[in-house]
């Protein structure tokens, strides 16, 4: 299949003809990205999606509008790819705002030397996921750069959403009394880009926990419309998720370190490397603030879907003096310990 595509040679690798605007470029966008994305082949050789607005309002009253750069080493891991990671990223960043996914677009800049058979996987990954979401690739760039001006790909995905009326979700929107929960086991994604990276002597099978969460909001939304605040957790983790509700929402937020859920084999390699699993990434985690009355129906609603199915209550939110916000996690002795925003990187090239 590589040999067919023009600009490359014998040994499938990318080569900057093909972001030279010319028919190596032109082969390349055909053959690759049109083939996986395009519904509507003539529509896409136009510069610009053309999306109906009629369509857009019938379904809310406001557009969610979301970017996000992607950069991962390895490009591809246990659990996706690079790719994987720029579809279910953007996806969840509109879905936990409240909003139906309907459109992304995708930027990529390809180093000198990719192999062509990695592309065309991180493309068929992007396919793959943007229809387990139920939304359209439409629009999209291409760059080929020198090799080694940057680590063999990176993606840049943007996304539009529609927003319902009912719903004003905002990490600023916490209330004392307020209960928070998550999905499910925290740190997975983390965990398996640095077992991948094959840099340490780590045996743990663990897979990302990349997944696009726009049909667990939709439960969830539907079981409980009066949800205050969501946010995906993954740079940074649920810590930062909680340090930014704290600080936006002027609340304290405790959180029972016997309530979070964690995968044995990533709490192993926490425990052996001095890591937190509270602070390593997510991409298929998020953060939910509800009333109090509502938390036993959005736990059995986030249950009930196969990406909530280890979902727990694990903490709630208190007033704060002076609204200046703080995050306290107890322990099983009744010790507190005091989570602050991450100050660095954990992982590097993570998400």
């Amino acid at each position: 299949m590589s040999g067919t595509l023009t600009g490359i040679g014998a040994d499938g690798r990318i080569t900057l003809a093909h972001g030279s605007g010319g028919s190596a470029m032109r082969s390349l966008i055909d053959e690759v990205f049109l083939t996986a994305f395009a519904q509507d082949p003539a529509a896409a050789q136009e510069d610009q999606a053309r999306l109906d607005l009629n369509a857009l309002a019938q379904q809310g009253d406001r557009l969610a509008f979301t970017t996000d750069a992607f950069v991962v080493e390895p490009l591809e891991f246990p659990g996706g790819n690079i790719g994987t990671l720029a579809v279910c990223g953007t996806v969840n960043d509109l879905a936990v705002g409240g909003a139906t996914p309907v459109a992304l677009s995708a930027a990529f800049v390809l180093a000198e030397g990719l192999e062509l058979a990695v592309l065309r996987r991180v493309v068929q990954a992007m396919a793959q996921s943007a229809a387990r979401a139920g939304v359209r690739i439409v629009t999209g760039d291409t760059k080929v750069v020198p090799r080694h001006a940057c680590d063999g790909l990176f993606v840049t995905t943007s996304g539009i959403g529609v927003i319902r009326p009912e719903h004003s979700i905002s990490i600023a929107a916490g209330q004392p009394g307020d209960v928070v929960l998550v999905n499910g086991t925290l740190g997975d994604h983390g965990a398996a880009i640095l077992c991948a990276r094959g840099d340490l002597a780590l045996q743990a099978q663990l897979q990302s926990d990349c997944a696009p969460l726009n049909t667990l909001v939709d439960a969830l939304l539907d079981a409980v419309p009066d949800v205050h605040c969501m946010r995906d957790a993954t740079r940074g983790g649920v810590a930062g998720v909680l340090s930014e509700l704290a600080e936006d929402s002027g609340v304290l937020v405790t959180i029972k370190e016997a309530s979070l859920p964690v995968h044995p084999e990533v709490e192993g390699v926490c425990e052996i490397l001095g890591l937190d699993p509270l602070f390593l990434a997510n991409e298929g985690k998020l953060v939910v603030v509800v009333p109090p009355c509502h938390a036993e129906h959005a736990l059995a609603a986030m249950q009930g879907h196969p990406l909530g199915c280890n979902a727990a209550i694990i903490g709630t939110l208190q007033a704060s003096p002076n609204r200046r916000g703080a995050v306290h996690l107890v322990n099983e002795f009744g010790g507190t310990r005091v989570l602050t925003m991450p100050s660095g990187e954990q992982l590097p090239r993570i998400c």
